[in-house]
């Protein structure tokens, strides 16, 4: 892999995102969108990635990533997601949520929609209600949907001040991400481990499936969903652990990999090379684990500053009765091909990786050691 370059931002950076490119484009990501969290004025800002190569005075490679523009935001950004090419929606801590419009030709960017008290805490018996932080949002145009730590889950339309349904009661716990399964179906998790399926067709409060891992009930920060096979589910949590989850069947997860010394943040599929997973941590680490078959004869190891471990993991339940042809390699449960090879992306530990994203051959993560890294060769 080529270098991964840093840049120092001042701030800490909570997410980052690549601004999608146009469907059956030959675009590269160029631009992606950073939130900040924990500094005395928190903001949202585009940047550019220019070019590479400088020399910085410890002698490593600095990244060229330019700021096209930004704007204040109130509260911590505690998710962002592109709506679509020219609009961005953040979660903040506050509970609300906000679409940002991003104009091109002037470069700056404002607010377009804002769902100010999208999330709150009801106190019994009190009229009175503070503010909950919005933890997670994921955007299918034209629906937005967001949850919080109010257990509360909101599905907004970009065009609509209030929202078009809201599931009060959804969670008794923190639900702290959410993804989409299909276009009417939703994906959480929990502070108490559990993945629930909610299917907006239905009228009821009630989820469709519930899946949890047994035993301790450790919290799941991050989900996300295989692009290609919709039943396929990656989830993280306070443990490091990575989990693989198959929702049509059980409900407990396929697999268990043993990961991250701290909490993980995020889990991402490689969009368009799913047999790619990413995920970053509170412990320093952002880790690339491979998990294609087409080098069978590849060592599967752990690659960290020219030290390597065999890398195993563990299949906890048979596959057997699915048809063969449509497994995901990362619902495989031959022994021969439960290997996975995990690289460390970053040079070393630093203070958490709080975000990444990965689009094409671009890779963009964030830390509260107000860097942002970047490299544009995630597969050479």
């Amino acid at each position: 892999m080529e270098e991964i370059y840093a840049k120092f931002v001042s701030q800490k950076i909570s997410k980052t995102r690549w601004r999608p490119v146009p469907a059956g484009s030959l675009q590269t990501a160029e631009t992606f969108a950073t939130g900040s969290w924990d500094n005395e004025e928190n903001r949202v800002s585009l940047w550019s990635i220019g070019d590479f190569g400088n020399l910085d005075s410890d002698g490593g490679f600095e990244g060229d990533h330019q700021l096209l523009c930004d704007i204040k935001h109130h509260g911590d950004v505690m998710d962002l997601q592109f709506f679509d090419q020219e609009r961005i929606v953040a979660a903040s801590s506050t509970g609300s949520v906000t679409l940002f419009l991003h104009h091109p030709n002037n470069q700056t960017l404002s607010v377009g929609q804002q769902w100010t008290a999208a999330h709150y805490h009801t106190s019994p018996g009190s009229l009175s209600c503070r503010s909950a932080p919005c933890t997670g949002v994921v955007c299918s145009n034209p629906e937005i949907v967001t949850v919080g730590e109010d257990g509360r889950i909101n599905l907004f339309r970009a065009d609509h001040k209030e929202a078009v349904r809201t599931i009060d009661n959804a969670d008794s716990s923190t639900l702290h991400a959410v993804t989409f399964l299909r276009t009417p179906e939703i994906l959480t998790v929990n502070s108490i481990g559990q993945l629930k399926i909610w299917d907006f067709r239905q009228q009821g409060n009630e989820p469709s499936q519930i899946l949890s891992l047994t035993g301790d009930r450790v919290p799941l920060h991050c989900v996300d969903r295989h692009p290609n096979q919709q039943h396929v589910v990656a989830t993280g949590g306070q443990d490091g652990m990575l989990s693989i989850w198959d929702v049509r069947q059980g409900t407990m997860p396929v697999s268990l990999l043993k990961a991250h010394e701290a909490e993980m943040w995020e889990v991402h599929f490689h969009p368009s090379n799913p047999d790619h997973l990413f995920t970053c941590s509170e412990d320093g680490s952002l880790w690339h684990w491979d998990a294609s078959t087409d080098a069978p004869e590849k060592s599967s190891l752990f690659h960290e500053g020219g030290r390597s471990s065999i890398f195993l993991f563990h299949s906890i339940s048979n596959q057997a009765n699915v048809h063969q042809s449509v497994i995901s390699s990362w619902l495989s449960t031959d022994p021969a091909k439960d290997r996975i090879e995990i690289t460390s992306l970053l040079p070393n530990r630093t203070l958490s990786v709080n975000s990444l994203d990965v689009l094409g051959p671009c890779l963009v993560c964030g830390t509260d050691a107000e860097a942002i890294y970047v490299t544009r060769q995630l597969f050479s």
